[in-house]
């Protein structure tokens, strides 16, 4: 009989599914705040996460990369998207909405299908990779190339700028989550390094952000195809 999962192993695959599953759930928020609080909560698990291996493995160096994801992408991060999103809602200065309910490509049901395909096709695909790792389980591993590829999709399906932010930086939390697995002793150089690209990606977005609005007066990315050659 196959022995059952230890604690250790339960818990951090419980944590990688939780990831996956706020990746999922930006498919259904109709406002853009609901999608940076859940890109936050998303951020925490992987710290958590970060403290999980850190404490199992022996590895304090992995509470100091708890910290920075904090600190990072669930403080800095959101806090930086709400203060444009308010710039860009005047008629309610206290409370960034941004209805994005109609922005998807598809309908929010056969975008989910979508996503569930990707995600499945992505976490069979990963067993077959010869990875093995001291850090987290290694089916954690298959989640995080289920979060990057479902990132993926929603950065396609929604189409205003914002949207297609947030989903640019789930995917490095998916990314940041396979390193966990794959070089538990190397995250936080590697988190260091991604995250002068993050803070480069949210100057860029930002400014799109602001330049788009300012031009087009709304988000939305659907008027843009007109220039297509």
């Amino acid at each position: 009989m196959t022995p059952p999962p230890s604690v250790y192993a339960g818990g951090a695959n419980v944590i990688a599914v939780l990831i996956l599953l706020a990746e999922f759930g930006m498919f259904r928020q109709a406002l853009l705040r609901d999608q940076v609080r859940l890109y936050a909560g998303q951020s925490i698990l992987i710290a958590a996460l970060a403290v999980l291996v850190g404490a199992v493995r022996h590895l304090p160096e992995l509470y100091a990369l708890a910290a920075v994801t904090v600190l990072l992408k669930a403080v800095a991060i959101p806090l930086v998207l709400r203060r444009l999103l308010r710039e860009t809602e005047p008629d309610h200065p206290l409370d960034a909405g941004h209805d994005i309910a109609g922005s998807g490509g598809l309908g929010l049901a056969s975008t989910v299908l979508i996503g569930i395909a990707v995600a499945a096709f992505g976490f069979f695909s990963a067993k077959a990779l010869p990875v093995s790792g001291g850090g987290a389980p290694v089916t954690a591993l298959s989640v995080s190339l289920s979060v990057v590829l479902v990132a993926f999709v929603l950065m396609i399906h929604r189409r205003d700028v914002a949207s297609q932010a947030i989903g640019l930086f789930s995917l490095e939390n998916g990314i940041s989550l396979a390193a966990l697995v794959v070089a538990a002793s190397l995250p936080l150089i590697l988190e260091v390094a991604l995250s002068f690209d993050l803070l480069l990606a949210v100057v860029v977005f930002g400014l799109l952000i602001r330049l788009h609005h300012g031009r087009a007066e709304t988000l939305s990315t659907t008027d843009l195809t007109g220039l297509r050659g």
